[in-house]
């Protein structure tokens, strides 16, 4: 049957939850930034720009808008995990929005004037591994739900 005749249920199928986690990852992320302890310097966390001094886990730069987006990211995925559609959509996007980032990045790192996410080497890189990742998980991961082969999990008498 096809995507428009099936109705499928929340996060059902392996691309319905492969956006969950990936919205449920970024939740967390998003949440990290504003707690200090995870956030190294949280007392320096600015609402923008490279002068946001705080690192999560003491190695990415963030800031509120940094966790905002993250946030975002997170709450987009949670809810776009309701359709396989969607979620494919969410996962190949996003990938390419934070490819995107990257590139923003790439220019902004070491421009104060322009960096106003802020990002940092670590990010750039991370940035980059989410572009790809989400991109790849986008196109591969199936949006048919699992099928047990052989009769499998059916019970013998």
């Amino acid at each position: 049957m096809s995507d428009t005749t099936r109705t499928t249920r929340y996060a059902e199928t392996p691309i319905q939850k492969t956006a969950l986690i990936v919205g449920i990852v970024f939740l967390i992320v998003g949440i990290a930034g504003f707690i200090p302890g995870l956030t190294h310097s949280a007392e320096h966390l600015h609402g923008a720009g490279a002068a946001s001094e705080a690192l999560l886990l003491g190695l990415f730069q963030v800031s509120v808008l940094h966790n905002v987006v993250h946030l975002l990211f997170a709450v987009a995925g949670i809810a776009l995990a309701a359709s396989p559609r969607a979620s494919r959509l969410y996962l190949i996007i996003g990938g390419l929005a934070y490819l995107v980032v990257w590139l923003y990045g790439l220019i902004a790192v070491g421009n104060e004037q322009l960096n106003f996410l802020p990002v940092n080497n670590a990010d750039n890189w991370l940035h980059l591994g989410l572009a790809i990742g989400m991109v790849l998980l986008g196109i591969f991961v199936s949006r048919e739900p699992r099928v047990p082969r052989n009769g499998a999990g059916t019970a013998r008498v």
